[in-house]
């Protein structure tokens, strides 16, 4: 009959293996070493390290006054309000973004510059009925009703004394 074979494992030494690997690490890691060195170096001349070190030793009290001011019924809004701006500007296609913020400092400097000729009622009327002119009107129309439609909604659902003048 077949006899089993004892096995004899030697014990691992996880000390002795953590050491082994520490002392090939300068040698494996050499370029990585020299610059968390040189950036530790950047952060002490520059002081970031004492800053580190006094916002460690009160952490607790700055813990604190973000936990009592975050508590607050005006950081709660501006943090809902903060998410809802984000929510909002992600619906819109950057390209639209562009092509109104473009547009602004042409604006400005249209605006700025000095005219040729003499402004005249005629001469503003012709410019308010170009086809640009009309466009934006027609923008700004459509966003006055959208807005007035969202105040009238917003009326119905927010305490009398929340909006303060």
């Amino acid at each position: 009959m077949a006899q089993p074979i004892p096995l004899q494992v030697a014990p691992r030494n996880s000390r002795a293996e953590l050491r082994e690997r520490l002392d090939r690490a300068p040698e494996q890691h050499a370029e990585a070493l020299l610059a968390a060195y040189e950036l530790l170096q950047e952060m002490h001349e520059q002081g970031l390290l004492d800053m580190a070190r006094g916002v460690l030793s009160v952490r607790d009290e700055i813990l604190g006054t973000l936990a009592a001011d975050a508590s607050t019924p005006e950081a709660n809004r501006a943090i809902r309000n903060a998410v809802f701006l984000c929510r909002v500007l992600g619906a819109i296609e950057p390209e639209r973004f562009h092509a109104i913020f473009q547009a602004i400092p042409e604006g400005v400097a249209r605006a700025a510059s000095k005219p040729k000729q003499p402004v005249t009622v005629f001469g503003l009327l012709r410019s308010l009925f170009s086809k640009d002119s009309l466009r934006a009107l027609s923008a700004a129309v459509d966003f006055l009703q959208c807005l007035g439609r969202g105040l009238l909604t917003a009326e119905g659902t927010l305490p009398r004394n929340s909006i303060q003048s």
